[in-house]
């Protein structure tokens, strides 16, 4: 058995909580229940200087994605601060190796967020080639002069094969959905799945990432933010890509070079992309607001009630779990005393 550690000794009766963005009245009203909480009703994304200061005044803090909690502000954290209860499935944005070595524990809300990602990454699979976005603008600006045979042409979706890059939670949501519009689907993973499972998802392992990005007529992109998976998709294999090859992002900006990206779509070098997440958000590139081919959403593929509402359940029984005594269930990196 683990021994145990001074967060697991130090816990106070009712943790101070600290919350860096609204959430949902329902997780507010529980968390005020349950905590001494200090929620944020003004949304407003925290500064560094804010980070630090509710570091310093919490015992457990509630962050966000937009939260960057770096090495430096964990070591300057005070001894009062035990845990980092992210919202959310990510936690590139939390430095866990300076955690770990604070004996700070950190939790996400893993799988929450899975099925409306995958609903998500499916609408832009399907409207970027479909031209939905052009459509809906074209209605809007009152310039429709009704049907005719060459209006608004798109490509479709029926018989193409489907890329997935990463095949966990999400990519296979992707796939259980992307079967039943006739795709052919295929995969890169860093291990394959079993047998059964590829089998029950109708898809096919391909081992290197280069086949898939030269032979898929769309590809979606579901790794975690990584050094590893930074810009994996790069100017080179942008160039491997089909001339008429989609490309559809709802994970991290950062996985594909994004420049190299915008000036393919400029030159007319792939079909098109659908974005749901930037290289420097909330910042867009400009460029990217002028091209016809693009789809882009505003970081919405978890943007619903019952997600939200899911998430801060799992903030919340995380934070009871370890005020409690015991190990949280979605603990970050396992082993830790």
């Amino acid at each position: 058995m683990a021994a145990t550690s001074e967060s697991e000794t130090t816990r106070p009766v009712k943790p101070r909580v600290i919350v860096t963005r609204e959430l949902a009245d329902s997780v507010h009203d529980r968390m005020a229940e349950l905590f001494d909480v200090v929620p944020n009703l003004t949304d407003k994304a925290f500064t560094r200087e804010d980070l630090i200061a509710a570091m310093a005044d919490c015992d457990v803090l509630v962050p966000t994605v937009t939260d960057q909690i770096d090495a430096d502000m964990i070591a300057a954290a005070p001894e009062r601060l035990k845990m980092l209860a992210s919202f959310g499935a990510g936690v590139d944005h939390i430095d866990l190796a300076a955690a770990r070595a604070r004996k700070i524990l950190v939790t996400n809300t893993p799988g929450v967020f899975t099925e409306d990602t995958a609903d998500m990454t499916m609408a832009l699979i399907l409207s970027v080639p479909r031209r939905l976005a052009e459509g809906e603008k074209l209605m809007r600006s009152g310039k429709w002069e009704g049907w005719k045979p060459s209006g608004m042409l798109g490509h479709c979706i029926g018989g193409k094969t489907l890329g997935i890059i990463g095949m966990g939670r999400i990519g296979q949501a992707v796939a259980r959905r992307a079967s039943g519009f006739g795709l052919s689907i295929v995969y890169h993973n860093r291990r394959q799945l079993p047998s059964t499972v590829e089998e029950s998802l109708n898809v096919s392992y391909v081992a290197e990432l280069d086949e898939l990005i030269r032979t898929c007529d769309i590809i979606t992109i579901h790794c975690p933010r990584t050094p590893e998976t930074q810009e994996l998709i790069n100017a080179d294999r942008i160039a491997m890509m089909k001339p008429t090859a989609y490309f559809i992002n709802t994970a991290r900006g950062d996985l594909i070079d994004e420049n190299a990206l915008i000036e393919a779509l400029q030159e007319g070098r792939i079909g098109g992309a659908g974005l749901d997440v930037y290289a420097r958000e909330p910042a867009v590139d400009k460029r990217l607001l002028t091209l016809k081919n693009v789809v882009l959403l505003p970081h919405m593929g978890s943007a619903t009630y019952e997600g939200r509402e899911a998430s801060g359940e799992r903030v919340i029984a995380n934070i009871r779990v370890w005020a409690d005594g015991h190990r949280p269930p979605d603990q970050v990196l396992e082993g830790w005393a």
